[in-house]
């Protein structure tokens, strides 16, 4: 259960975002999606390793 305590005066709106980024951390919802269909430990597998690649990638070209 996620608890935002609303200041004295405080917005609500700020009081709002505050529980949407809170809530975005947790990770429930992607979790939910990605239990609403299965997915195979291969193909899961050969998105970690091609996603390695991509950041690997992109940290060689930030260096030289």
């Amino acid at each position: 259960m996620i608890i935002i305590p609303v200041k004295e005066g405080e917005n609500i709106d700020r009081a709002l975002k505050r529980y949407k980024r809170k809530f975005e951390k947790t990770g429930n919802m992607r979790e939910l999606r990605e239990r609403q269909r299965f997915t195979k430990p291969s193909i899961k597998r050969r998105e970690q390793k091609l996603k390695a690649i991509y950041v690997q990638g992109l940290r060689q070209a930030e260096q030289g």
